[in-house]
């Protein structure tokens, strides 16, 4: 029998609250939600409040086809984000402070769940709390070593720190990271930022378990790196009409993992990440229905 491939966001979900309504958001929960979409089981390990703000969100997530088995409901409430959309369709983020996702715990069937998982995506922002911070630790240090671990450093606010990102970086196989973060992560490595080369080279050094570099760079593209040398670089499509940034990233590193799991080269997983996410941009919010074009199919 063919084993059943596991994707897992692990860290927050909240309520994306727009000037126009809210939307379901939370970058773990953006990344389970493409992963369904692209035909895997999708598990988000997260919490909820004991409110109607977390009863929405298991709801619309079971209709979005992502597990909530692991998503617990904790006695704090649900949280949320002010976003702000610039009139370049540009993003800004205002989170709310002790809300749910600041609680997780690391149970045993969690640990069941990380010892059979084979792909997760995770982020600085859920580790803002110890308790979090622990259980996201945990959970990543239990899983296969063969396993993806796509640490998509997700700087938001102030809600990060030096021991958080070096300890990501000490955990994570992939390291997906856009064009304003790295000054941030090359500041903390003790790297002078002279050329990308330089950092990149930088990051494998000083973290061997790292094997690729996805590097987005806004409206220049993307650049994908392996530990062996390949390197991908593709330019933003010029044709996308765009609504909005928010999940861009997120689908990014959905569409990188998705085929990655399928056998995907490096450059066709990297394709395949790029076009996601132009998608996604030409949507509004961050969990737009994907259409079949969008979904990896190796030929």
């Amino acid at each position: 029998m063919k084993k059943e491939i596991i994707a897992v966001g692990l860290g927050e979900v909240l309520w994306d609250v727009f000037p126009a309504g809210k939307r379901l958001g939370g970058a773990p929960a953006n990344f389970s939600y493409h992963l369904a979409q692209q035909g895997f089981r999708a598990e988000l390990v997260s919490a909820v409040g004991d409110d109607a703000g977390g009863n929405g969100i298991l709801k619309l997530l079971a209709q979005k086809h992502v597990s909530t088995k692991y998503t617990s409901r904790v006695p704090a409430p649900t949280g949320r984000v002010d976003v702000a959309v610039d009139s370049k369709g540009v993003a800004a983020y205002r989170f709310s402070e002790n809300c749910a996702w600041d609680y997780l715990v690391f149970s045993p069937e969690n640990e069941k769940l990380a010892k059979r998982t084979d792909a997760v995506c995770f982020g600085t922002l859920a580790q803002r709390g110890p308790r979090s911070r622990e259980a996201i630790l945990r959970f990543l240090d239990a899983m296969p070593a063969s396993s993806i671990r796509v640490f998509d450093v997700n700087l938001r606010q102030n809600f990060f720190s030096e021991e958080i990102i070096l300890g990501s970086l000490e955990r994570c196989s992939v390291l997906k990271i856009n064009e304003d973060e790295t000054p941030v992560v090359s500041k903390l490595l003790g790297v002078n930022l002279r050329s990308r080369e330089t950092f990149l080279d930088a990051v494998f050094e000083k973290y061997p378990g790292i094997k690729m570099i996805a590097q987005t760079l806004g409206k220049a593209g993307s650049i994908v790196r392996s530990r062996d040398g390949t390197h991908s670089e593709i330019a933003a499509e010029k044709s996308i009409r765009l609504i909005d940034t928010v999940g861009a990233g997120d689908a990014f590193s959905a569409g990188f993992v998705s085929a990655l799991l399928q056998g995907a080269s490096v450059r066709e997983a990297h394709f395949h990440a790029a076009k996601l996410a132009g998608y996604v941009c030409s949507q509004a919010g961050a969990m737009p229905d994907v259409p079949p074009a969008y979904r990896f199919s190796k030929a």
